[in-house]
C-alpha cells in the first residue's frame, strides 16, 4: 500500500519538453516511475529520448492530455509549465479525466488556483499543489522533484507544507523509510491538505507513524489537530516551521503570514499537543520523536 501513488500509476508530464520538465522526467524515470507520455501541442507525434542510468528511454509526446490518456491510460499528470499557463494545463488535465494532478509550478496567481481548485472539486479530481515538490512512494513511484535516493520504503507517512523540510525529514528518518511522503505546498489555496493526507495515512495499513510538518500562517494545522483528535488513531508527530518568525512578516510561502496571535507556531503547537501529537521544536527533535515511536 501507499497513498495516492503506487507502482501501477501511469504518469504523463505536461511540460516534459521544457528544460525543467526534461530534467525532472529523467529523475522520475530513474526512480522507477512509469512515465507513459508528455504533452506539447507543438511537438505532438514526436518523442523525447532520456538517458536513464546509461539506458535510453523514449517517451512519446502527445498534442493534448486527452490524447495521452486515450492512448496510454494515464491516471496521473504532473505539471511543469510556467505560472501563466498553469490554470489552462490543470483544467485540460481535469477535462481529460485524470484523477490525480500534481502541480509543481510556483508563483501561480491565487485567482487562477481558486478557479482550478473549485473545478477539480466539482469533478472529483485530486490536486496536489501548486508550489509543491510532489509526492513519492519509495520504490514504487515518484512524481515531482523529491529526491528518490534519500530514503526507501517503510512505515512512516509524511505530509509537509515545506519542500525542503520534506527532504530533511526523509533523510533524518531514512533508516525506517516511508510509505508515502507528500509535499502539499504552502500557497494560500492548495489542493490536497494535511487533513486529506492524514485521513489516507490512517486508512493505509502500511503506515504505522505519521509525521506532519506545518508552518506559521493560516489555521490549517489547527484544523488538522481537530481532525486528529476525532479521527486518527495512529501516533502522529509534528513540527511547525517559524517559531522565530516576527509577527506580520511573510516567511517564504505566500500562506505563511502571522496576524496577531492567529497562526503562530506556538498556537499551532498547543493545538496539536492538545490532540495528542508530539511536537518537536526543531526538525531533528521531531525526527527523534518519530524514531522513539518506531523503537529506534
Amino acid at each position: 500500500m501507499a497513498i495516492f501513488l503506487n507502482e501501477t500509476s501511469k504518469v504523463i508530464v505536461q511540460g516534459m519538453t521544457g528544460s525543467e520538465g526534461q530534467k525532472h522526467t529523467t529523475r522520475m524515470l530513474a526512480s522507477g516511475t512509469t512515465i507513459v507520455g508528455g504533452v506539447n501541442p507543438r511537438k505532438a507525434g514526436t518523442a523525447v529520448d532520456f538517458d536513464v542510468d546509461g539506458t535510453t528511454t523514449s517517451v512519446p509526446v502527445f498534442g493534448t492530455v486527452a490524447d495521452a490518456v486515450a492512448t496510454t491510460g494515464a491516471d496521473v499528470s504532473v505539471i511543469f509549465v510556467p505560472p501563466a499557463f498553469t490554470k489552462d494545463a490543470v483544467i485540460e488535465a481535469i477535462d481529460a479525466g485524470v484523477p490525480l494532478v500534481v502541480i509543481i509550478t510556483e508563483g501561480v496567481p491565487v485567482d487562477d488556483t481558486a478557479v482550478f481548485y473549485n473545478y477539480a472539486a466539482s469533478k472529483g479530481v485530486r490536486l496536489v499543489g501548486p508550489n509543491c515538490p510532489g509526492l513519492i512512494s519509495p520504490g514504487r513511484s515518484n512524481v515531482g522533484i523529491i529526491p528518490a535516493n534519500i530514503a526507501g520504503a517503510g512505515p512512516i507517512g509524511l505530509v509537509s507544507k515545506s519542500g525542503t523540510l520534506t527532504y530533511q525529514m526523509m533523510y533524518e528518518l531514512r533508516e525506517f523509510g516511508f510509505s508515502t511522503a507528500i509535499g502539499i505546498g504552502g500557497d494560500p489555496i492548495i489542493g490536497t491538505t494535511h487533513i486529506d493526507a492524514l485521513e489516507a495515512f490512517e486508512a493505509d495499513p502500511e503506515t504505522k507513524v505519521i509525521v506532519m510538518i506545518g508552518e506559521i500562517g493560516g489555521d490549517a494545522e489547527e484544523r488538522a489537530a481537530a481532525f486528529i483528535a476525532e479521527h486518527v488513531t495512529k501516533p502522529v508527530v509534528g513540527y511547525v516551521a517559524g517559531f522565530t518568525a516576527p509577527e506580520g512578516k511573510t516567511m517564504g510561502h505566500a500562506g505563511a503570514i502571522v496576524s496577531g496571535s492567529s497562526g503562530t507556531a506556538e498556537a499551532k503547537k498547543v493545538a496539536l499537543e492538545a490532540a495528542g501529537v508530539k511536537v518537536g521544536k526543531t526538525p531533528s527533535e521531531t525526527a527523534a520523536l518519530a524514531r522513539d515511536l518506531l523503537g529506534g
